[in-house]
């Protein structure tokens, strides 16, 4: 009978061991997947020695109970394949090349940058028709004004036919010249005319 506790109290206190490697294997897993995904500077060589540690001693250890020693068994294998892929995976890390836990990171393009509100370009007009240059140093800057603010790009020649409207509108009422604005505004490329009465506007 004192033998049979004594067997009894042994596979109590071996099952409880095996709670606690199993604990530890989980958290040396967790830690090992942390690493490699970069978020642990170093490998978790501390929980693996307290791991290794106690697979040693529990193997020194006479277990006769069979559920006991199976569990035992089971973990002891489960160790073994885990720190097996583990020393592949850090070889390959070390060596440079793709490893057994190498993972394809899906690259996100990064968010855009705030763009800030300031003026781009200004240009003047009388007669879009014979300022060619004008208009296409105008074009560019809306262009790139509106590429900036992750904005579709307008064909040159609806730009040009807005620009020339533009022109002959508010000349139509009473500006010697137009200047046209292109800014960058709460995000958004803004682009507007005015009409200019004399040389002080």
């Amino acid at each position: 009978m004192a033998q049979s506790q004594l067997v009894a109290d042994s596979s109590a206190e071996i099952n409880s061991e095996l709670t606690a490697l199993e604990a530890d294997l989980k958290r040396l897993e967790a830690e090992y997947n942390m690493y490699f995904a970069g978020r642990l500077k170093r490998p978790p060589w501390e929980t693996r020695a307290r791991v290794e540690t106690t697979i040693k001693r529990l193997d020194r250890t006479s277990i006769t109970n069979y559920g006991v020693k199976f569990r035992f068994n089971s973990l002891q294998t489960r160790c073994s394949r885990f720190l097996d892929l583990w020393d592949r995976a850090l070889r390959a890390k070390e060596e440079g090349r793709p490893g057994p836990l190498t993972r394809v990171r899906q690259t996100e393009p990064p968010p855009p940058e705030p763009v800030e509100d300031r003026i781009l370009k200004v240009e003047t007009f009388k007669d879009p028709a014979n300022e060619a240059q004008k208009l296409k140093t105008l074009y560019e800057s809306f262009t790139q004004a509106r590429q900036q603010a992750g904005q579709t790009r307008v064909p040159f020649d609806k730009f040009s036919s807005l620009v020339s409207a533009q022109v002959r509108a508010l000349k139509e009422k009473g500006g010697s010249d137009v200047a046209f604005r292109v800014a960058i505004k709460d995000g958004k490329v803004a682009f507007t005319a005015k009409a200019l009465k004399g040389s002080d506007d």
